[in-house]
């Protein structure tokens, strides 16, 4: 896999902002919804599954434009983590929530693969549903890369799902 989600993530946020947010203020501070969200994923390097993992996600509670700050780290069985922050762009349809973001961060292999720098861009592309509690339940897939930072960029992807309780 390459950039493809990071592109993603630039085309949608970036479209909403030019239509949604410039006449204001394209990157004016606006107040959101916050949530804490945990993830379960299968991790995929080469093809195969190499393990499995845990995520906790915060996203403040604030938005510049489309962007929501987000904190997330994650840890997987076989002794791999990453810790990064970013920003995430949601849109909702009706009770579908879409969204992407794109998280640069930390990467310790532990017994995980090399991905050959410990910056590693972590995107992800989410589908979902708001329950009317504002609890939401999705499925993502996301993707990290050094993009070419390193001498080797081998990647890694995860699929998995992701429940997220917003804290206001």
């Amino acid at each position: 896999m390459d950039g493809t989600l990071a592109i993603i993530f630039l085309i949608t946020s970036l479209t909403d902002m030019t239509f949604e947010h410039c006449p204001d203020g394209c990157l004016t501070r606006e107040d959101a919804q916050s949530y804490l969200a945990f993830g379960a994923h299968d991790v995929r390097f080469q093809g195969n599954s190499i393990s499995k993992e845990v995520q906790l996600t915060y996203r403040m509670d604030r938005n510049y434009g489309p962007f929501q700050p987000t904190i997330a780290a994650s840890a997987a069985a076989n002794g791999a983590t990453w810790v990064g922050l970013g920003a995430t762009y949601e849109k909702m349809f009706g009770n579908v929530v879409f969204n992407t973001s794109l998280l640069p961060g930390y990467y310790a292999n532990g017994n995980g693969p090399d991905l050959g720098f410990p910056i590693e861009f972590r995107s992800t592309v989410a589908l979902g549903y708001s329950f009317g509690n504002g609890m939401r339940l999705s499925v993502s897939y996301d993707h990290r890369s050094n993009s070419e930072l390193g001498k080797i960029n081998p990647g890694l992807e995860t699929y998995g799902l992701q429940i997220s309780f917003p804290l206001k």
